[in-house]
């Protein structure tokens, strides 16, 4: 039998047989197609061999996606950038006549057509684009996406709703499938297990409908859990092969909900359902030719405690320890048996899997008993389909005592005995109190999230100069980060502001804590931001720092003898440049009022150093302006600034 956990990874044999879901339950799929074209690869897998309700979610490995209308993943948000989703989700739900999936039809049209509908089988299309390089990791993390789901599998017949059966109202008819219903419901499950080709490939004709109408009755009561909240009695979920032993299958389901699969005197197969029956079988000393009392007393036997093992749908139906039944840690020998174990994959629920603790503890401890009665006597003859049978035979201390059959019953004609084995219960077999016996689960182990490449921290960028050949001075700019991990490295991204030029970016060395850019065009501004990347991936890029290269950050000397001759409409301005090597320029600035921080820049005079130079500005109206001079080197670092006094413009 596959386990629960086998189903959260896809299965790529090359012919697997059908797989079969009963109830609510996740696996994965097997491959029927998988091929690419134009960097876009195309899966076909196939859920279910059969007509499911529908699916419930879909995950790539263990991650919940969430798809949009036209089955993008949009969540996880790697799986989309941009608005663009990388990975696409679509699905069948293996209708006795399906339609093709369109998309791949149009990209393969000569090795899958419109006749490849895939008749009968719930089926899923996965799509995944390519992504560029840098970004691949970041969108696949775990490379190929790999696809489960959680789904409703079967659709079941319910004697309950078919209104042609004593006590049935509804359309339900176990001729027409179209007609079923999907259900959690356990003895639903075995009877359609019973009837169908990969299970007893019995007919329903053959069952005893009114029985198993009874044991869907039982598995649909209400029972209180440990929370205060109710569910179901008997409800569950799991799949199987085509391949796996049909009895092995029966079993979980007999198992899971208590059930007794038996032949009635008809010919008809009915169900004893989990629920105690009060005997209708009475055996006394007079019909008994022999009886046999094992009080299961022997310290080797004596089971203390029950582990229990279930699938847990809150948590992406996982297989988790239930609470310990019992005491396992009581003192006895150390020839005692402590604990015994109970695993079904098809409970889903805590207190199910804890009512079946308590029974599995029960019945180990039980005193059991072995009966050779006259076949003859009074109402022996309903013993092989009873499960409950009362015994009263006072002097081995049985009186009225009820015994649950545990063995088959044997006939023996020749000597008109009958024989059976059961052990001794009591009338309150299947009583459960949750808020005292149930117990509470230990915790599992969750996952953390993965985090991603951790974004810089303190990141800091500033300008520097160092001497180029020729003596002159160069711009660059340098990033300085702290140390996280010596398996890390960095990318420094920059350009320019104007957008005059494309972006640029630099990486470090792995483990380094600062890196360096290329030469910077002088008194331009750039916007400078970091990145981490390892593994393959990258971190999200930090906030821009704007920062103004500067090549040569030494103001040079202030301009002498400054002069300024005004007449109509302009102004003559001379000066001296200073013996600075770095001298490039005289900025003219010009203002209405004596204020150098409201002046305006009027003019730019370019010149050698030591040099006497002049420049006139026109385009001036009539009135009293204030002046001032100051020299700049080439990356536009300005000297002190030199006043003109007050001139008048006529």
């Amino acid at each position: 039998m596959p386990k629960p956990d086998d189903g959260s990874y896809n299965l790529k044999q090359s012919v697997p047989s059908l797989p079969y879901v009963l109830g609510r339950t996740k696996k994965g799929s097997d491959y029927v197609f998988l091929e690419e074209v134009g960097g876009v690869a195309y899966h076909i897998m196939v859920w279910a061999g059969h007509r499911i309700q529908g699916y419930v979610q879909h995950y790539l490995h263990d991650d919940k996606v969430t798809l949009n209308v036209d089955g993008g993943v949009t969540d996880p948000g790697h799986y989309d950038k941009d608005g663009v989703s990388f990975v696409h989700i679509k699905t069948k739900l293996g209708l006795n006549a399906e339609t093709a999936h369109s998309e791949v039809v149009t990209a393969f049209p000569t090795i899958w057509n419109n006749n490849c509908r895939g008749d009968g089988l719930a089926s899923v299309m996965m799509k995944v684009a390519t992504v560029d390089k840098k970004e691949f990791l970041d969108v696949f993390p775990n490379q190929m996406p790999e696809h489960s789901a959680v789904g409703d599998g079967a659709r079941l017949y319910d004697p309950r709703k078919d209104s042609t059966q004593a006590g049935g109202s509804g359309s339900h008819r176990y001729t027409n499938q179209n007609t079923w219903e999907f259900s959690k419901n356990l003895s639903l499950m075995r009877l359609w297990h019973l009837c169908h080709p990969v299970g007893g490939k019995m007919s329903y004709e053959n069952m005893h409908l009114p029985d198993w109408a009874n044991a869907a009755n039982v598995c649909d009561q209400n029972v209180t859990n440990r929370t205060g909240g109710t569910e179901k009695r008997y409800h569950g979920g799991f799949w199987f092969r085509a391949s796996n032993d049909p009895i092995e299958v029966g079993r979980i389901m007999d198992e899971a909900a208590e059930m007794v699969v038996y032949e009635r005197a008809d010919g008809k197969i009915g169900v004893h359902a989990g629920e105690f029956v009060t005997p209708d079988v009475r055996l006394t000393a007079n019909s008994i030719f022999s009886i046999r009392v094992d009080k299961n007393k022997r310290r080797a036997n004596t089971v203390l405690g029950v582990r229990g093992r279930y699938v847990n749908t809150a948590k992406d139906y996982i297989t988790e320890d239930a609470a310990i039944y019992g005491d396992p840690y009581a003192v006895v020998d150390d020839n005692t048996e402590r604990t015994r174990t109970f695993e079904n994959a098809a409970i889903q629920s805590h207190n199910h899997c804890q009512r079946k603790q308590k029974l599995t503890f029960v019945r180990a401890n039980a005193r059991k008993v072995s009966v050779v009665a006259d076949y003859t006597a009074d109402g022996v003859r309903d013993i092989p389909y009873r499960r409950f049978v009362t015994v009263h035979y006072p002097s081995r201390g049985l009186a009225e005592a009820t015994v649950e059959i545990t063995s088959s019953v044997t006939i023996d004609l020749r000597n008109m005995r009958i024989s059976f084995s059961g052990i001794l219960v009591s009338p309150s077999l299947y009583d459960f109190n949750a808020a005292t016996e149930e117990g509470e689960p230990g915790e599992s182990v969750e996952p953390l999230p993965d985090s991603g490449v951790p974004v810089p921290v303190d990141f800091a960028a500033s300008i520097q100069t160092e001497v180029v050949s020729g003596g002159a001075t160069a711009a660059y700019i340098n990033a300085t980060w702290d140390f996280v991990a010596s398996t890390l490295t960095y990318e420094l991204e920059y350009d320019r502001t104007s957008g005059s030029t494309g972006v640029q970016s630099v990486f470090s060395v792995a483990g380094a804590t600062q890196v360096r850019s290329g030469y910077l065009v002088d008194g331009e501004e750039y916007r400078v931001r970091l990145r981490a990347w390892g593994g393959g991936s990258k971190s999200e890029w930090t906030d821009y720092v704007l920062l103004t290269a500067t090549a040569d950050p030494v103001a040079p000397g202030p301009v002498t003898g400054v002069s300024v001759t005004p007449s109509a409409g302009q102004a003559e301005f001379q000066w001296t440049a200073p013996n600075s090597a770095n001298y490039f320029a005289c900025r003219i600035y010009i203002n209405t009022v004596n204020d150098l921080g409201t002046a305006t820049l009027a003019a730019t005079e370019y010149g050698p150093p030591s040099a006497t130079d002049l420049r006139v500005v026109t385009s001036l109206t009539a009135g009293t302006y204030y002046a001032w001079l100051r020299s700049i080197n080439p990356s536009g670092v300005e000297g002190t600034a030199v006043a003109t006094g007050s001139f008048v413009v006529t």
